[in-house]
């Protein structure tokens, strides 16, 4: 099976590296050019977690793809998603098929687009939540920030000789788990992530935001809505490595006590392969963060928790808390709002007022 992975960042650059150590046909598309000159003549230089190491990959840029394609991991910012799918639909072999390798609801929607292309529609993708973290910080040059599994699996839920083989190839970076409910997986990676783009409210680590018991009470907060939604979608949400839904049904006191327990559990988790005094991470938030932060560009909240938004107003689910965080992020990247812990002070004070806040 040849793999094309659309979006050379960290998920799909620590993938196709590592896929091409192990000597799999893959080929790694980017739009930025210098990026895609310098991964071509000097590999993809790889420093964090594992250490320094570079590993010679092939990479071209959108105008030089060309098919047929067998697997096409989309494993762009969710924003791009639909064009990543305009891209390879023409180019799609007769057994090919797409991944969404990123976060965000794009499943569909590149079904839609394989739809308009004339190629099929849904039975040509299959729903992934690539839960390690990374970085892309300069031309030719990622940062593997933490570890974790991939959820894989067909968006029907059946177990099928593409899905294995392809899980097989990805295990050569890290334990892929086979998953009979893809869409309850993506459904828990954006209803958890709602108290990610919370903390990048303010341009801190991540140990000064929801490492904080006050800001950590407001977080789950906006977890215990964004599970409402999903819960009016009649989604069946799955637990993963980092998230367990159980623990964001908060009724009780008590309950809160533990869920904090349990956002203090899951940054020991995200840092735990940071070893002191080794390598000097430059990403100490979210990828929201780094987008905002970093990269100076636009974070993919819009196209990710903005979904899970409308598929809650869909619902007629309260959706107050989602959408007033999710407002703070876009005014802070048209510059209409500074970063800044007085943010989490204005969300805590609107989560009392509309009675969302802990017990």
């Amino acid at each position: 099976m040849r793999i094309t992975i659309i979006g050379a960042g960290a998920m799909g650059g620590l993938a196709g590296a590592w896929m091409s150590r192990e000597g799999h046909d893959v080929t790694l598309v980017d739009r930025w050019v210098e990026h895609v000159a310098a991964m071509n003549a000097h590999g993809l230089f790889i420093d964090g977690i594992r250490g320094e190491q570079r590993i010679p990959v092939r990479a071209i840029t959108p105008d030089q793809l060309s098919g047929p394609l067998d697997a096409v991991l989309i494993a762009t910012k969710s924003q791009h998603a639909e064009d990543a799918a305009r891209l390879a639909a023409p180019l799609l072999g007769d057994d090919g098929f797409v991944v969404s390798f990123q976060n965000g609801f794009n499943e569909p929607a590149i079904a839609r687009v394989l739809e308009e292309a004339g190629v099929g529609g849904g039975e040509r993708v299959m729903g992934c939540i690539p839960n390690y973290g990374g970085a892309l910080v300069d031309p030719g040059h990622l940062e593997f920030v933490h570890e974790g599994p991939i959820q894989l699996g067909e968006m029907d839920g059946r177990t099928t000789p593409r899905l294995a083989e392809l899980a097989a190839m990805l295990e050569a970076l890290t334990p892929v788990q086979l998953s009979a409910n893809i869409w309850g997986q993506i459904w828990a990676k954006e209803v958890y992530s709602a108290q990610v783009v919370f903390s990048a409210l303010a341009d801190a680590r991540i140990g000064d935001t929801l490492g904080q018991e006050r800001y950590a009470r407001v977080a789950g907060a906006v977890v215990r809505e964004a599970l409402g939604i999903a819960d009016a979608n009649g989604i069946a949400v799955e637990a993963f490595d980092f998230f367990d839904p159980a623990n964001y049904r908060v009724e009780t006191a008590a309950d809160t006590a533990r869920l904090l327990a349990n956002i203090d559990h899951a940054i020991w988790l995200l840092k735990k392969d940071q070893k002191p005094g080794g390598h000097r991470f430059r990403k100490q938030g979210s990828g929201i963060w780094w987008d905002i932060v970093y990269r100076n560009r636009p974070s993919e909240v819009r196209a990710s928790n903005g979904k899970l938004i409308d598929y809650g107003r869909a619902a007629g689910a309260d959706v107050r808390l989602n959408d007033r965080l999710c407002t703070m992020i876009y005014e802070i990247e048209e510059g209409r709002r500074e970063l800044g812990f007085h943010n989490f002070d204005e969300l805590e004070a609107y989560a009392q007022a509309i009675g969302r806040a802990l017990p």
